[in-house]
């Protein structure tokens, strides 16, 4: 069942959190023999939803992401989305629709009062080149820093670190939208299985299991805050021979499909005095 993003913005926080270059199906593995702990304990029925990705690759995914055009469910459609600009003709806008009245959510969402921050992570975020300012610059806040790029074996630590401090120096009644484009899971994932000398799904899977035991302080210091609308997926998967293809920006059902997940984070109570 699609959340009411139209009900929950204003009063939850929104985290999110895109797993740059996580593969369905690599994914379902690691949810199944468990592998990510920390994700299995918050996603909804204890499971990722397979959909499929707007884009082939990160800049273009997360423009279309970033527009509102999240992944969309493998069945046919329509479907509502949780966010959409306002134009005339929708087919996707529902009554539980955060409608806004600017190009993107990121900009909805500081036009009605949120915070926006983004904690890079590949190239496209890392502010040093024009084409690399673009994403990060839709946001009020942002961050990036080699530690958080493709080739550090910590770059998730590193990230939930960033993350935590911007959390920190907001009061608890500033609403914020923080968004994190995990790294580690993107090539050259190997660095995070002893001995492998090419990146493959196995090599893929020990980098999203790092991330999952990352992502426990993040977690805890969005619940001490406030309650939290959570969107994590992939933006794009990638092939590792299938077929003959290697890589991404290419269309092939390992690269299209990607796990999702959309749930509401509970505020933990405060212990009484």
């Amino acid at each position: 069942m699609q959340l009411n993003a139209k009900q929950l913005i204003g009063s939850h926080d929104v985290l999110f959190m895109t797993l740059d270059t996580l593969r369905y199906d690599v994914a379902a593995e690691c949810l199944a023999t468990g592998a990510t702990p920390n994700l299995a304990r918050h996603l909804p029925d204890n499971r990722w939803e397979e959909r499929h990705s707007p884009g082939s690759f990160t800049y273009s995914a997360h423009h279309a992401f970033f527009a509102g055009f999240l992944p969309t469910p493998i069945t046919p459609g329509p479907h509502p989305r949780l966010f959409a600009a306002d134009f005339a003709g929708s087919e996707t806008t529902t009554t539980h629709t955060f409608v806004y009245d600017a190009p993107t959510f990121v900009e909805g969402l500081h036009n009605v009062g949120y915070h926006t921050a983004c904690i890079g992570g590949v190239g496209f975020f890392n502010g040093k080149t024009p084409i690399g300012r673009v994403l990060p610059g839709l946001f009020a806040e942002s961050h990036w820093s080699e530690d958080m790029g493709v080739t550090c074996p910590f770059s998730t630590e590193r990230q939930v670190e960033t993350a935590c401090r911007t959390l920190a120096a907001l009061p608890p009644t500033r609403r914020v939208f923080l968004f994190i484009n995990i790294s580690a899971i993107h090539q050259p994932n190997r660095i995070f299985k002893t001995g492998a000398e090419t990146d493959s799904c196995e090599t893929q899977a020990a980098a999203l299991a790092y991330v999952d035991r990352c992502l426990a302080p993040l977690l805890t210091a969005l619940q001490t805050r406030s309650n939290t609308l959570c969107i994590i997926c992939s933006d794009h998967g990638t092939a590792y021979g299938e077929d003959g293809y290697v890589g991404h920006r290419l269309s092939h059902p390992v690269v299209w499909t990607v796990p999702y997940a959309e749930f509401v984070l509970k505020q933990r109570e405060r212990a009484k005095p």
